[in-house]
């Protein structure tokens, strides 16, 4: 397998599709942006053009969803040190009191903030101590805080959100349907646009669900190494219950297909994979899913646009492969989608299910070119 180097994840999506308010601001319903899907044919990439509502359709019977269940933080906090006011956005709590934050000058301003090990902050009205910054990622803190930050995130925090997003938002617009176990500095945002309406359109088409828990940090980082698969990862916390691996593991074995809503489920099921099935599991993981090291445990992803040089783009393309990926997201530009959190969904599939035909659906909802939804 030929080695991912920087500039095979780049690409040029217009500053202008970035989603800078959630699709309810733009008289959208949550499941009302719109999907790409996009399959391998035998001749080549398919793409179809429609809306996350019609999900079920491009769905087979024995299709089973993996969701992630992790509810989403108000995880950032004005803070105060020697260099003066800046902003924190507590990411992954490593129990103890020991936490790894993001620094930042502002929601539009990154770091990494000229700060010094052994250097006390405030956070809120909690004190925290630095310990130092997280190898191979400056712009990451390590810190021990002098108090309880769950509580100093319930009484002031928000959710964290950056510059293109316009305006602070209520922690609910950053939950979905699944949120069950508070965690997520930033939110599981594959699942932001399932609904009720979705959930019983899968449920009558026949497809499956089973849910496991990732806390994800702060924002997938961007490459800054030129082979792809020398970036380091921080660790984060996760769970894959026995139900989970067990309703995983008789998929694989009865060929259906496993489908994972976002990169975090994706991740999950790779650290729980023993290298001939999913086994219950629990921990911290750092696993990183590229095309050289490959993937185990699911046949399709469900998720939203990545930007260029994200370290998920790797992941994409061992699942999909780097052309599908590819020429799936020059479409997704073409076509106007949107990016981010409060964006457009896109699946990959990587094989027709057992026993179907390729899914031919119904023309795409009108108004499908998204035009009506431009910001």
């Amino acid at each position: 397998m030929p080695v991912i180097t920087r500039s095979d994840l780049a690409f040029d999506r217009p500053p202008a599709l970035q989603a800078t308010a959630p699709p309810e601001a733009r008289g959208l319903a949550r499941d009302e942006v719109r999907l790409l899907v996009s399959q391998p044919t035998g001749d080549g990439v398919r793409h179809i053009h429609t809306r996350f509502f019609c999900l079920a359709d491009f769905l087979q019977p024995g299709d089973l969803l993996v969701i992630n269940q992790s509810a989403t933080l108000p995880a950032s906090l004005a803070a105060t040190g020697a260099i003066g006011a800046f902003l924190v956005n507590l990411s992954t709590h490593y129990g103890d009191g020991v936490w790894l934050a993001e620094p930042r000058w502002s929601t539009s301003e990154p770091g990494p903030l000229p700060l010094e090990p052994g250097e006390t902050i405030g956070i809120g009205a909690v004190s925290a101590r630095l310990i130092g910054p997280h190898p191979g990622l400056p712009r990451l803190w390590f810190l021990r805080a002098c108090g309880d930050l769950r509580v100093e995130m319930a009484r002031r925090g928000r959710p964290i959100r950056y510059g293109y997003v316009t305006g602070h938002l209520p922690l609910d617009a950053y939950q979905t349907i699944f949120a069950h176990e508070p965690g997520s500095a930033e939110m599981p945002s594959a699942a932001r646009p399932f609904t009720t309406r979705v959930m019983e359109a899968l449920a009558q088409r026949g497809v499956e669900v089973a849910g496991l828990t990732l806390h994800t940090g702060v924002s997938s980082l961007e490459v800054e190494t030129d082979t792809v698969e020398e970036q380091p990862l921080y660790a984060e916390p996760f769970r894959v219950p026995a139900s989970c691996a067990a309703a995983v593991n008789q998929a694989r074995c009865e060929g259906r297909r496993v489908i994972a809503v976002g990169t975090t489920v994706a991740r999950a099921l790779e650290s729980a994979w023993d290298g001939a099935q999913v086994r219950p599991a629990r921990g911290f993981t750092r696993c990183y899913i590229h095309p050289r090291r490959g993937v185990h445990t699911v046949d399709g992803l469900l998720s939203g646009f990545h930007d260029p040089y994200a370290s998920h783009l790797a992941m994409l393309y061992a699942i999909g492969g780097k052309a599908l990926v590819q020429d799936a997201y020059a479409e997704a530009v073409e076509q106007g989608y949107f990016w981010h959190e409060f964006g457009d969904s896109h699946l990959i599939l990587t094989r027709v299910g057992s026993g179907s035909k390729p899914i031919v659906p119904n023309p795409a909802p009108s108004g499908s070119d998204g035009a009506e939804d431009r910001q």
